[in-house]
C-alpha cells in the first residue's frame, strides 16, 4: 500500500528505527521479514543493490502484510515504477533524484531522498519534500548537523542513515526533527548471508527496546 509522507511518519515514529537491508530472493526476503517481525520491528528499507532484490521486495510486500516495506537505492523513475508495482509503500534514494521526485508526486507515494547539506535540503523542498533522509549521516555531521538544521529550518523531518549504531541511535532520537533512524546493523550482510535469523530478531528487539526508552 502506497503511503504519503505524513502516513509514513506516523508509522515510523512509534518504532524509532528502520532496518536498512540488502537481501536477494524470495526465500531469504521472507525469512528476514519474519525475523524482524518476531523482534517487534515490522519495517524495512530493502535496497536494490543486488540481483534478486526486486524478487525479495515483491515476495515480502505480497505475503507479509504486517511489514512496512520501502524500496531503497532507487536511482531513476523506471526503478521507482517497478518498485511501486512490486508493492513498495515508500521510495528511498541515496541522493535527490528529480525524476523520482516527480514520479512519486504523480503517484502520491512518499519519497525519502538522501540529503547531506542545507542546499540539497532546500532543493528537495522546492520539489515539495520536507521529510528527508540525512545520508551518510555520520559523515555529513551527524547529530550536530541535524541540531543546527533544526534551528535554521525547523520544518524538515529526517530519517538519518549511515554509520548509526545501537549505541548512537538514542542521541539522534532525542532531536525533535528526527522521526526515526535507519540502521544496517540490525540485519547485517554477514548475518543475512549466514541466515542468522535469530540473531537478527535479537538485534531488532534490542533496537525497539532502546528506541522506546526515548519516545
Amino acid at each position: 500500500m502506497k503511503l504519503t509522507a505524513p502516513e509514513l511518519m506516523n508509522r515510523l515514529k512509534p518504532l524509532g528505527v528502520m532496518p536498512v537491508v540488502t537481501v536477494a530472493g524470495e526465500a531469504d526476503g521472507l525469512a528476514l521479514a519474519d525475523a524482524l517481525i518476531a523482534g517487534g520491528l515490522p519495517a524495512i528499507e530493502l535496497t536494490l543493490r543486488v540481483p534478486g532484490a526486486m524478487e525479495a521486495l515483491r515476495a515480502v510486500a505480497s505475503s507479509r502484510p504486517r511489514m512496512l516495506i520501502g524500496a531503497g537505492t532507487v536511482r531513476n523513475a523506471a526503478q521507482a515504477a517497478e518498485c511501486v508495482a512490486a508493492g513498495a509503500s515508500f521510495l528511498v534514494s541515496p541522493g535527490f533524484v528529480p525524476d523520482v521526485a516527480a514520479y512519486s508526486a504523480s503517484e502520491s507515494i512518499c519519497y525519502l531522498p538522501g540529503t547531506a547539506t542545507p542546499t540539497e535540503m532546500e532543493t528537495a523542498r522546492a520539489a515539495g519534500l520536507s521529510f528527508l533522509k540525512l545520508f551518510p549521516a555520520e559523515v555529513a555531521g551527524g547529530r550536530g548537523m541535524l541540531a543546527a538544521v533544526g534551528q535554521a529550518m525547523p520544518d524538515f523531518s529526517f530519517v538519518p542513515t549511515g554509520g548509526i549504531t545501537l549505541d548512537s541511535m538514542t542521541a539522534y532520537l532525542a532531536l525533535a526533527n528526527v522521526t526515526a533512524v535507519g540502521g544496517s546493523w540490525i540485519a547485517s550482510g554477514k548475518d543475512i548471508a549466514a541466515r542468522n535469523w535469530e540473531g537478527i530478531s535479537a538485534n531488532a528487539r534490542a533496537a525497539v527496546e532502546k528506541a522506546g526508552q526515548h519516545r
